[in-house]
């Protein structure tokens, strides 16, 4: 029997009121340079009422794969995708547009966050629960592959194929082999995904052009990351990576209803503060001992991103939903008695003022109900966004959703209890399971609900609810439902 020259399923994303993009990827022991591919897209399951069709060419040097952007679409509404190449045709995936700049704010967003699906720490029932919903969006926050080798020591029940991560070819095996799993495509072809990356698609704790381990050929490493990133996700075109940089921070405006703005957080940022000896990367830090974290002049956005998102709130619609990698909240590990503070200078804590420039900025422009989404800690995470952590009248201005792991082992629970009591900003923490958050937004609230795995290396485990919680517009700060 051949195999299908489609084994790595297909996808669509950035979901525009008249365009979306759909992708797939060739993959063969024998492809040549260049392939036809045809694409379709219908208005039905059936495929009766073709509504736009096209033709692309695969190219080798892209890894086949292939981003086509159907135009002049109607907004607001469910279609269905297939592609046809070398006598061979896809799975069907199903997408939908956004509705209307000017649709009204009484429409929902039905939309799940989820993040960090590390192949050898666990299998995908959580994309399976994701695929068998009604969902308008899904946000995929960052860490989609691993670089890492599986440990030699190692008795999961899934490994990673090859080595560490260095080269193109490397990255596109191990994007193809995460791309393989029948979980994750189902979920992509269930509806449109938005992403962003964090650190593992190119290396843990990366800063810019600064490794981990201060590699002095990272720029290399990091340009054949972005390509196969690029060449796997459903990006546009126009996304398409040049050497190492690849824009990745978007905006996206779901009617009246709410604008969704992505944001990189890898690219551009100031190298972690204070690093340990020799290194580069994450530390963990006391405060009295590293006066670099005050420096205001460091940012976890870069510059010209940072007024970018300033230019981008939107003070007009009920909502504004900024998607991005990791907690923004601050989370000090040291009791108050032991001094002022022991932080983790990868995500926000490391860059504290970055985020109170954010928050005010935020709050200057009358912005409301801004909604922070995050991953990367491999924790569930519910808190209160302030500009001021260390006044306790400071007014809370956001509210965070920080989800847990897809599959990616967490820290363990009893730290994050030690931590609680000294962190009144966080309204919710567990470190304990893996699993993703869904929402329902509507004009007057967010509904959200933490879903969790029942048993991590069961393929068809059940999931169970965690918590819920509502966020009301007009109040900052989720309660529990």
């Amino acid at each position: 029997m051949q195999s299908s020259v489609f084994a790595l399923g297909v996808a669509s994303g950035s979901p525009r009121p008249d365009s979306v993009v759909l992708w797939t990827r060739l993959i063969a022991d024998a492809l040549p340079a260049q392939a036809r591919v045809q694409w379709e897209l219908a208005s039905d399951e059936s495929f009766k009422r073709i509504v736009a069709r096209g033709e692309e060419v695969a190219e080798a040097a892209w890894a086949h794969s292939v981003h086509a952007e159907p135009s002049g679409l109607e907004p607001d509404r469910w279609y269905w995708y297939r592609f046809t190449a070398l006598g061979q045709r896809s799975m069907v995936g199903r997408t939908r547009t956004a509705p209307a700049a000017d649709a009204s704010p009484g429409a929902s967003l039905r939309f799940v966050i989820a993040s960090c699906q590390r192949w050898d720490h666990g299998l995908y029932a959580a994309w399976g629960e994701i695929a068998r919903q009604e969902l308008d969006l899904v946000l995929f926050l960052g860490d989609y592959i691993y670089e890492y080798a599986t440990p030699a020591t190692s008795t999961a029940q899934r490994r990673h194929e090859g080595g560490l991560c260095r080269t193109l070819a490397d990255y596109r095996q191990r994007y193809a082999q995460y791309k393989s799993d029948p979980q994750l495509q189902a979920a992509h072809a269930s509806a449109p995904w938005v992403c962003t990356w964090d650190d593992h698609e190119v290396e843990n704790d990366y800063a810019g052009d600064q490794s981990q381990n201060l590699e002095a050929d990272f720029a290399r490493r990091r340009a054949a990351a972005a390509q196969a990133y690029w060449e796997h996700l459903p990006f546009p075109k126009s996304a398409r990576p040049r050497q190492a940089e690849m824009r990745v921070h978007a905006a996206y405006d779901w009617g009246s209803l709410a604008r969704l703005i992505t944001l990189d957080n890898r690219q551009w940022r100031d190298p972690q503060a204070c690093p340990k000896p020799g290194k580069g990367g994450s530390n963990t830090v006391l405060l009295k001992d590293c006066a670099e974290l005050l420096d205001p002049r460091r940012g976890l956005l870069g510059a010209a991103q940072e007024q970018w998102l300033a230019q981008n709130w939107d003070a007009e619609r009920p909502w504004n939903l900024l998607a991005q990698q990791t907690l923004m909240a601050r989370m000090n590990w040291q009791p108050p008695a032991q001094g002022p503070g022991m932080y983790w200078t990868d995500g926000w804590d490391g860059y504290p003022l970055a985020r109170q420039r954010l928050l005010r900025d935020m709050a200057a422009r009358q912005v409301r109900n801004t909604v922070v989404l995050g991953g990367d800690v491999h924790a569930n995470y519910v808190t209160d966004l302030k500009a001021d952590y260390d006044d306790d009248k400071a007014p809370v201005l956001a509210t965070e959703f920080c989800g847990t792991s897809i599959s990616s082992n967490g820290l363990a629970q009893a730290r994050i209890d030690a931590a609680r009591p000294h962190n009144p900003q966080i309204r919710h923490g567990r470190s304990d399971e893996r699993g993703y958050m869904r929402f329902v937004l509507s004009a007057e609230r967010l509904e959200a609900e933490l879903r969790a795995v029942d048993q991590p290396w069961a393929a068809d485990s059940g999931l169970h609810t965690q918590a819920k919680f509502v966020v009301e517009a007009g109040r900052p700060g989720a309660q529990p439902a």
